[in-house]
């Protein structure tokens, strides 16, 4: 099967592209052969919408442990106790994380270290629309904060750790939602130099609340295709899922004039969460090797934003790449990546522990 990158680029506008996603494309449907006894999976903001409904998927396909994420305890809590209701015999946690602060995100890692046995799948569905420019307590705009560095943050710390709590012959996933909405992105600072830092000053980037949503998730696409590269799938599977347009509250933001047509357009066509989850566990649970680096959209693999495949997008994700890195130096995030790389790149491949250590 083609992967995302061997794909011709999309070249439909906007339009076509939603009436195909939201009326042309069958409902996608899990495979009822899903088995997911025994294996335990983690998901970040799934104390409602699409994250809350995948932990659901996954639990009707036997999950023995279930961890979810939220900012506040009280009401995961509340969630835990409906969901441990409807599946006794599962392990359900709620665990607390903030993705405005990389702090959080180290403290939840750390649970995972010492919490967890195993970590099969992990699913990172937080995110955030903003319809008013702010900066996070790391001095980063919020949208570029919580969708690309935190996101990127937390996919890099997991991977040593996926790997080696993985009993041999299982492979662990990580996947990271993403939107097709991603190819309409603008990128007006594409040459800034510095990169990052452009996105935390409206002197130097204009804010647009859809561009910067936008933008976060192509810079996503952009990072996690080139640290796939670095990594093999039989070691740790990493894609990126679309869900669709759906019934959730991601951009409840979004008033006015806006966003009373945007509920419009919502209320007409959007899937329920229910539905757009389910891609979330195909990404997860069934997709293979082949989404390794990739786009998945309503289940198929799927060509990545059409800016990656531009003749100037190597020098702007390189650029990008070595930005990220040195925004995590605190976490001595370019070691990681050493050591998780394909033997022949820059690092020594890690080889998975024998069942019996794990």
């Amino acid at each position: 099967m083609v992967s995302s990158k061997g794909m011709a680029p999309v070249t439909s506008g906007y339009l076509s592209m939603f009436i195909k996603a939201q009326f042309l494309s069958k409902s996608p449907k899990l495979p009822k052969n899903v088995d997911l006894s025994g294996k335990v999976a983690i998901v970040t903001g799934g104390s409602s919408g699409l994250g809350l409904e995948s932990a659901r998927h996954m639990l009707a396909f036997g999950l023995s442990h279930l961890v979810i994420t939220a900012r506040s305890l009280e009401r995961g809590q509340t969630v835990v106790s409906s969901l441990q209701t409807a599946n006794p015999s599962a392990k359900i946690d709620v665990w607390l994380l903030e993705m405005e602060s990389y702090e959080s995100i180290r403290a939840l890692v750390e649970r995972c270290k010492t919490e967890l046995s195993r970590i099969d799948i992990a699913i990172l569905n937080a995110g955030l629309a903003e319809v008013e420019f702010g900066l996070a307590s790391t001095g980063h705009e919020k949208v570029m904060q919580v969708n690309y560095l935190s996101t990127m943050l937390l996919v890099i710390l997991l991977l040593p750790l996926t790997m080696a709590k993985s009993p041999a012959g299982a492979t662990p996933r990580i996947t990271v939602v993403n939107s097709m909405m991603s190819t309409f992105a603008n990128f007006p600072n594409r040459d800034k130099k510095p990169l990052l830092p452009s996105f935390d000053d409206t002197k130097i980037t204009a804010w647009d609340p859809a561009e910067r949503y936008n933008v976060s998730k192509l810079l996503g696409q952009l990072f996690l295709s080139r640290l796939a590269d670095g990594i093999k799938p039989e070691d740790v599977v990493v894609n990126m899922v679309e869900p669709g347009l759906t019934k959730t509250g991601l951009f409840r933001k979004l008033h006015g004039f806006a966003g009373a047509i945007f509920n419009l357009i919502k209320s007409l066509t959007a899937k329920t969460a229910e539905e757009g989850a389910i891609t979330y566990v195909d990404a997860a649970a069934v997709q293979g090797s082949e989404s390794h680096g990739g786009f998945v959209v309503n289940c198929e693999i799927h060509p990545l934003a059409t800016f990656t495949y531009d003749t100037e997008a190597k020098a702007v994700a390189d650029q990008l790449w070595e930005e990220t890195l040195d925004e995590f130096s605190f976490v001595n995030a370019r070691g990681i990546l050493q050591e998780m790389s394909n033997p022949g790149n820059q690092g020594v491949g890690i080889r998975k522990p024998n069942a019996a250590t794990v």
